[in-house]
């Protein structure tokens, strides 16, 4: 297929003990098996917050995690039904603290949900805060009318502005237009002159 990068993603396992943990773990492994000079981004759940999970993926040494903040802090209870704030940020914390430069980190915000400037610039600090390098902004959309309404819809050079501003605060790479999500032009980070690449990946434990 010629690819160079790819993202493994998964809906929320909490009826698994691990979270799904071991099975980002696995199939980190058999992505490396077939091609390992591939960049893997991995796009996890929160876990619970559990540090045992987080380092299982780790130690399958992708080359980026990323967890969504989402949204503002004010805004979280409304707009996700089980995660929490800090616990994404701890997320984020743990996972930089355990791999280190091994690693980048990496999150996203979606805007239009009724968020302030203020608000917005206080998650982009409290990203960095954690050592997050990596940023993806992009406009809410409503998926369906169950869903919450658009509360704006923020014009193209607003998004300018934020990716100016996040770059100001630290971040490697910001991806910010109505259009972006998680996975946007994902491969545009050049990690190959970036960084160290990862280390040995461990084996995946069970349990």
């Amino acid at each position: 297929m010629g690819l160079r990068h790819v993202v493994i993603t998964s809906v929320a396992r909490d009826d698994l003990k691990d979270g799904g943990a071991n099975h980002f773990c696995q199939t980190i492994h058999a992505v490396r098996k077939l091609n390992p000079g591939m960049v893997v981004e991995v796009l996890v759940p929160d876990f619970s917050g559990r540090e045992d999970a987080i380092s299982r993926v780790l130690d399958a040494s992708p080359s980026i995690f990323n967890h969504n903040l989402e949204t503002v802090s004010r805004l979280t209870p409304t707009v996700r039904s089980r995660a929490t704030y800090e616990r994404s940020l701890h997320v984020l914390r743990v996972a930089k603290e355990h791999a280190g430069d091994a690693i980048f980190t990496k999150s996203g915000l979606m805007l239009g949900l009724g968020e302030t400037t203020a608000e917005v610039m206080m998650a982009l600090r409290d990203l960095r805060a954690v050592n997050c390098e990596l940023l993806t902004l992009g406009q809410y959309l409503q998926p369906t009318r169950e869903h919450l309404p658009v509360a704006e819809y923020i014009p193209p050079k607003i998004f300018e502005w934020y990716a100016d501003q996040a770059r100001a605060l630290g971040f490697r790479h910001v991806s910010s237009a109505p259009l972006v999500r998680s996975s946007y032009h994902a491969e545009a980070f050049r990690i190959e002159s970036s960084a160290p690449k990862a280390g040995a990946p461990k084996e995946c434990k069970t349990g």
